[in-house]
């Protein structure tokens, strides 16, 4: 299964109709400093930063879906009160198309997370089960038949709100086979009966381990074996088609019903793990959105666990973007390597979901402590860090027919394996102007230029962003270096 395949599915998902219903919450993120514990109690003092709000929940794979490009209708429940109205307002704002039920009474569910230093100190809930009444429950149902001509696929994103009980969530699913659809849901229940007919059920696999009545261990040499036995039958007694475990560092196990389907698993894309909030969201959403415009379902499943492996490597809720997935798609870019035109796209869609992104460029033939500080001090002015660099043909031309010494592949790739380097990009030119023109940075971070002396921050300054001057480590320099060996 060729990556460019692949790359066609995901240009495909703008196609993609989708009806999602879950419960959703509002996801409120306090970001500020602690370094000292209260004189009170043995407890960390925060100092406050700055706070940060979205959907959450079930509003979280309406974002992803939206982030891919797809066309998104969804049900929900949300309180009479501020924050049902603040979601309402962000699912609208994203170009989704809400319709959410107000029980009287209800409060919408808010989960705010205290984070200081990358690290959650605490979370706090504020929530109370939804319990539907006869009549909004058959409200809810005449509007999922209502849309269910109008949508390719239905996604169930169950987080345990009582949205989905015994009744409603077997009732909607009935009602999606009968109109032939495929519907996939994410579980909370360990009790399959939730779920019955379901086409497709992801759970994780403490999920999973909880819906068999058994452990597993996923390092385990006979865990496939075990994993499917016990998944063929929970398929077998609640007339479930699939089931796939997400199985966090070690990928994912799909699990066919019928004896004589294949089952697989595919290994993690994560390259490093940042935060897991919200990662089975995005696979939800990929995996969806991939079925959605007819994907196979293991081109459907690889696609997914690239956007969760994209997720995993930033911090706080996040989403994937076609942008990042087709990149993620290729060895280079797996590394954090990325095309020019790639680089192009990701920019804007970081910049649309309001990231901060950096820029700084050179040849780096010889990576050396220098820029090793200049790295660390451009990371600390950007969420996301793009480096640029020469071309091996740029090089000699600035430098001379000796040079570079190590080529251009060979130094992408150890730039990319520097931690606070999130993307390297390599460019043909004399200058990084044409790029950064191309890219159009917030902020772009270089040591050893004054403004008077630095076209590319006097650009980057002119269109509305920042520059900043790096201060220079003494004593390394890569022509130092080459001296001395010479």
């Amino acid at each position: 299964m060729g990556a460019s395949h692949l790359r066609t599915i995901v240009d495909r998902f703008s196609a993609a109709r989708l009806l999602c219903i879950g419960d959703m919450m509002l996801d409120v993120f306090v970001y500020g400093k602690s370094s000292r514990l209260s004189p009170e109690a043995p407890v960390p003092v925060m100092l406050f930063g700055r706070e940060k709000r979205m959907p959450g929940g079930a509003g979280n794979v309406v974002s992803n879906l939206r982030s891919l490009g797809c066309a998104v209708h969804f049900l929900g429940v949300a309180g009479q009160d501020a924050e049902g109205q603040e979601l309402l307002d962000f699912l609208q704002g994203m170009g989704a198309e809400p319709e959410l039920l107000t029980p009287p009474g209800l409060p919408t569910p808010v989960k705010t997370r205290y984070v200081a230093g990358g690290h959650h100190l605490l979370r706090v809930d504020r929530e109370q089960k939804t319990r539907l009444t006869p009549e909004l429950r058959e409200h809810l149902l005449q509007r999922v038949e209502a849309l269910l001509p109008s949508v390719d696929l239905v996604l169930m994103s169950d987080y345990g709100k009582g949205l989905f009980d015994l009744e409603t969530a077997p009732a909607i699913i009935e009602c999606c086979r009968r109109a032939g659809k495929t519907v996939v849901v994410d579980p909370k229940q360990m009790d399959y009966s939730y779920y019955r007919g379901a086409s497709m059920v992801k759970p994780n696999l403490k999920e999973f381990s909880g819906a068999v009545g058994c452990e597993f261990d996923a390092a385990a040499p006979d865990f496939a074996e075990e994993a499917v036995r016990a998944g063929r039958e929970l398929c077998r007694r609640f007339d479930i088609d699939n089931i796939l475990v997400t199985l966090s560092e070690h990928g994912m196990l799909f699990i066919p019903g019928r004896e004589d389907a294949r089952h697989f698993i595919i290994p993690t894309e994560a390259q490093e793990v940042f935060d897991v909030s919200g990662a089975g969201d995005t696979s939800l959403a990929t995996l969806g959105a991939a079925l959605a415009v007819g994907a196979g379902m293991e081109q459907a499943i690889r696609l997914a666990n690239v956007a969760s492996g994209i997720v995993v490597g930033k911090f706080g809720t996040a989403c994937a973007t076609p942008a990042e997935i087709r990149a993620g798609l290729s060895p280079a870019a797996a590394a954090g390597c990325v095309s020019r035109e790639d680089a192009v796209a990701l920019v804007r869609s970081l910049k649309a979901q309001g990231k901060v992104v950096g820029f700084t460029n050179g040849c780096f033939d010889i990576l050396h402590p220098g820029h090793l500080q200049s790295f660390v001090l451009a990371k600390q002015e950007c969420d996301v860090l793009i480096v640029g660099m020469n071309s091996d043909a740029s090089v000699r031309r600035l430098k001379g027919p000796e040079r570079p010494v190590n080529d251009e592949r060979s130094r992408a790739a150890m730039l990319a394996a520097l931690k606070p380097v999130d993307y390297v990009v390599v460019f043909d030119d004399d200058t990084a102007l044409p790029l950064i023109d191309e890219l159009r940075p917030d902020v772009i971070a270089k040591e050893g230029y004054p403004l008077d002396r630095w076209p590319e921050g006097r650009a980057v300054i002119a269109y509305g962003g920042r520059a900043v001057e790096l201060p220079r480590l003494p004593g390394f320099s890569t022509t130092g270096i080459i001296n001395k060996l010479s």
